[in-house]
């Protein structure tokens, strides 16, 4: 074998690349050629990142056959054999593995990992905490603790974890990433965002801190002030995509839309455009009543990804505003077809088939909304508005009704309830259901006067109405 093709080692990218192109040269000439135990690393956790499994087979066999005694590469075994879903295989080789080399952290860590997947997060728990004694890398095994926590919504657990992991390692991304995941999933955003400061006081050009101070704001809707933390991790990052993408949300969420859309547009010079962001801009372009570049941004965001649901319900929103209304209900379809268990997107496929006068295909759609638990009173004011408009007044009342029983403060339910009772004859039913709705709500009573125009020549109307008006 000639010795001046062994390869120097280095981690750097070049000699990954050259490593993995020899691996693959020995692969394809069917010979032997010599690396080190540490190249044999190198290239099997290339192979792990790149996602290929035939290759990286072989690649730990070699190391196997050549480093038999090296723990690391039965381990590496092990995390093969459990990504091929043989845990049982793999538990026991890491169970040898412990017996050769307790101390050594990765044989917890990937014990945890196979125990989290099978759903065994107090094993996977026991072994992360292993795992800490041995490592000298303790962030990252409080990171997997972290996630663990979270992933059984034990987010004060998960906090505790993901703090240590950043106290650790502030510069480490994914950790300050899950730690934000776990201060909303818990609701202490406030005290997220001031943990972060913490971070910015030790270290003030911690780009990431400050963009996750920004993202902590940003849940609270306190748009001002995450503006003002993106725009410091951008000071300190200028090509910090998500960062451009976050401020562009802060400013539509301070309703400065045409700035949305400039920073919007400003990320596609830092990464490939996204759906979401040429979605996002259509939005903005809707607020700002310019329907033709929305419908043309949302169209953009199809093209990307066409099972983008919420693109082609927008599409077919702005069809409806322009009257289009036998072409958006193609888009609404299209729409239910991706995402079938949006009550939002049925209630819009009722609104247009209303609109077009079918009113049965409306009342199926509609039906389907409460059928599928959707959490707002005005659909059973629109579906007793619909079977009133289709003559069956008594199911219009008997849908508000039921209405009332999930939401029974809800004094514009009471008010036309009381106007639909007045219409079928049903005063005094009526009259207790206007004192309901006055009850609750005195200032609405108008409504139901632009329901019923001519309740107020009623005089019985007007002197109950007159009883509830404040002094």
């Amino acid at each position: 074998m000639d010795k001046d093709n062994f390869p120097e080692g280095s981690s750097d990218e070049n000699n990954i690349l050259d490593l993995i192109k020899r691996f693959e040269e020995m692969l394809e000439q069917n010979d032997m050629y010599y690396f080190e135990s540490d190249q044999l690393e190198e290239i099997i956790e290339y192979y792990f990142n790149a996602g290929n499994p035939v290759n990286l087979k072989k690649a730990i066999d070699f190391a196997l056959d050549r480093y038999p005694f090296v723990a690391d590469f039965k381990i590496a075994r092990a995390q093969f054999l459990a990504y091929n879903q043989n845990t049982q295989e793999a538990l026991k080789l890491l169970n040898d593995v412990e017996l050769m080399e307790p101390s050594n952290p990765d044989i917890y860590t990937t014990r945890g990992y196979i125990y989290s997947q099978m759903g065994l997060s107090e094993q996977a728990i026991e072994n992360y905490k292993t795992a800490l004694n041995y490592t000298e890398q303790p962030d990252e095994v409080m990171i997997a603790l972290g996630v663990e926590f979270l992933s059984q919504d034990k987010f004060l657990d998960a906090i505790y974890y993901l703090k240590k992991a950043v106290l650790h390692n502030p510069e480490n991304d994914y950790a300050l990433s899950e730690l934000f995941i776990a201060f909303d999933a818990a609701a202490q955003l406030e005290e997220g965002a001031a943990f972060y400061k913490t971070l910015i006081d030790k270290n003030p050009y911690n780009h990431f801190a400050w963009f996750n101070v920004g993202l902590c704001y940003s849940k609270l809707n306190k748009h001002d002030i995450a503006l003002e933390a993106y725009d410091y991790a951008l000071a300190i990052n200028e090509k910090f995509a998500s960062a451009y993408f976050n401020k562009a949300n802060a400013l539509a969420g301070l309703n400065r839309f045409n700035e949305a859309i400039d920073v919007y547009k400003e990320t596609f010079d830092h990464e490939e455009p996204d759906p979401i962001a040429y979605y996002y801009i259509g939005e903005c372009y809707e607020q700002l009543n310019d329907y033709d570049t929305a419908l043309l941004f949302y169209n953009k965001c199809i093209k990307k990804n066409p099972g983008f649901a919420d693109s082609w319900l927008a599409i077919g929103v702005i069809l409806d505003y322009q009257n289009r209304l036998t072409e958006g209900i193609h888009y609404v379809k299209k729409a239910i077809e991706l995402n079938p268990k949006d009550a939002e997107t049925w209630y819009i496929f009722g609104d247009i088939q209303r609109k077009l006068g079918f009113f049965e295909e409306a009342a199926e759609a509609y039906a389907k909304v409460i059928e599928l638990q959707y959490d707002e009173w005005d659909i059973w004011l629109d579906y007793a508005d619909l079977l009133l408009e289709a003559d069956y007044a008594e199911q219009g009342i008997a849908m508000l009704q039921e209405g009332l029983k999930l939401f029974p403060d809800v004094a514009e339910l009471h008010y036309r309830l009381s106007a639909m009772l007045i219409a079928a004859g049903k005063k005094q039913e009526a009259l207790g259901e206007l004192q309901n709705a006055l009850t609750l709500d005195y200032d609405k009573h108008n409504e139901l006067f632009e329901y019923a125009p001519a309740l107020k020549e009623n005089q019985t109307i007007l002197n109950a109405i007159d009883t509830f008006k404040k002094p």
